[in-house]
């Protein structure tokens, strides 16, 4: 049928900062026919919108030096290969969008198999050893960060930055159902879509000292920490998850975070200054890399999680909220957003897709 809609696979599994921008994305192609590709029990289950049909398939990424445990993941890999393969062929798609992560190894080497195109979206500072690995496969891979270019010297690079949902672009304030003044300072705490329980122990020693300076604290602490409920405060909001995040951060005078890249693309385009605590752990720890584009320009200060004490938060937060230094901060990190990202990266898909 020559007036037939474009089928488009979007491959993106596990986390926030994988599923936001794909999901961003999604909305920016409403002709087109989209299905996702994601594995089971992962956040992909509760959050890509009910008209996005889900196909699942199990596979894992090789964390540690090969083993039995390795033949098991390399089994589950091809596999999955040949799952995504039949998935394109039957369903007659024209082309994948991957956001990265494990999942998208499948999904690169079917869709070229099969002779498709392949769009990669690598939102982090530092590429992830896929997105490095396939890039050169792919028709083109998007940075969030212009810097992620020259980690990937033999792929077709075009900067678009992060899309961020379509909450985040409404002008004007979003309302909260939640009872803070109008006029009072207000810290946002929050871990990325995981939580981060070094981070929240540090800001209950912390939290009594800026409810004295008169600020209110609205503190999501994910689901993992058995302590969340430990500070009592009637300036004080504790929440292990919060759905209007738009609304949050545009109301926040300052962020406390991780620096996962979608958290920071969100900071950004609703101009919040923050504290960024990189997660030790991450993989490369590509959090840090994220955190150097923000204070590079002045946007946010960062700390690592090991050198950071209670004390120096606490004082650190203190000076900002009295300082002229905050509004400068706010300034900066609104000056790095990109509003029009997932139009951008739209425009690219169309364009691989439909040559």
């Amino acid at each position: 049928m020559a007036n037939a809609p474009i089928r488009l696979l979007i491959a993106a599994s596990g986390t926030g900062g994988h599923l936001f921008p794909a999901i961003a994305l999604a909305e920016q192609l409403p002709d087109y026919q989209i299905e996702w590709l994601g594995v089971p029990n992962r956040l992909e289950r509760s959050l890509v919108p009910k008209q996005y049909p889900l196909n699942t398939i199990a596979v894992e990424g090789f964390q540690q030096g090969f083993g039995f445990s390795s033949l098991r993941i390399l089994g589950k890999l091809v596999g999955s290969i040949l799952q995504v393969r039949k998935l394109l062929k039957q369903g007659n798609f024209q082309g994948v969008f991957t956001t990265g992560g494990y999942i998208a190894g499948p999904a690169v080497i079917a869709a070229r198999s099969l002779g498709l195109p392949v769009i990669l979206h690598e939102s982090n500072a530092l590429p992830g050893k896929v997105t490095r690995f396939f890039g050169p496969w792919c028709n083109a891979v998007a940075v969030g960060f212009e810097v992620a270019a020259k980690y990937l010297p033999r792929a077709k690079t075009i900067y678009t930055n992060t899309p961020v949902r379509s909450p985040f672009l409404d002008s004007g304030i979003v309302p909260l159902d939640l009872p803070i003044p109008e006029n009072v300072p207000l810290i946002v705490v929050f871990g990325g879509s995981q939580g981060a329980v070094a981070i929240n122990k540090l800001v209950r020693e912390c939290a009594t000292a800026w409810f004295d300076a008169g600020a209110w604290v609205v503190h999501l602490t994910g689901d993992n920490d058995p302590e969340a409920d430990k500070l009592q405060h009637p300036q004080y909001i504790v929440l292990p998850f919060y759905d209007n995040m738009a609304g949050l951060l545009k109301r926040a005078n300052l962020a406390i975070s991780r620096s996962g890249a979608g958290s920071l693309t969100e900071m950004a385009v609703c101009g919040v200054p923050s504290i960024l605590i990189p997660y030790p752990f991450a993989a490369e720890d590509h959090q840090t890399y994220n955190a150097e584009v923000f204070t590079s320009v002045g946007a946010a200060i960062a700390f690592k999680q090991s050198e950071l004490t209670a004390e120096v938060l606490q004082s650190k937060v203190l000076h900002l909220l009295q300082s002229p230094e905050l509004a400068h901060m706010a300034e900066k990190s609104k000056a790095i957003a990109v509003p029009d990202s997932a139009e951008k990266l739209a425009q690219l898909v169309r364009e691989v897709v439909e040559m």
